[in-house]
């Protein structure tokens, strides 16, 4: 099944090749959406802004990833399981 919702942006390559530009991109829009605070540490964000967040970071991923990590339901985890991964 396709995704119907336009993107704001290119979802996360599998491959990470556009990681750079998309982290700076969700950072953008999770400042203007007022979530930003969920993906950095120490925060104290209500489940709702995590959950709103999560939604989204999911919405923003290559098929694959959000499989991977579909499980995970912290905005700040997701973020540094996939800085992990791809920030050489």
């Amino acid at each position: 099944m396709t995704n119907l919702t336009k993107l704001e942006f290119v979802a996360l390559d599998i491959m990470g090749k556009n990681y750079l530009s998309w982290i700076l991109d969700v950072e953008i829009h999770l400042d203007a959406m007022g979530f930003v605070d969920t993906i950095k540490e120490g925060n104290e964000s209500s489940n709702q802004d995590k959950a709103k967040a999560m939604i989204f970071l999911q919405h923003h991923l290559y098929e694959g990833l959000k499989t991977k990590y579909l499980m995970v339901k912290d905005p700040l985890i997701l973020w540094k399981n996939l800085k992990e991964i791809y920030d050489h």
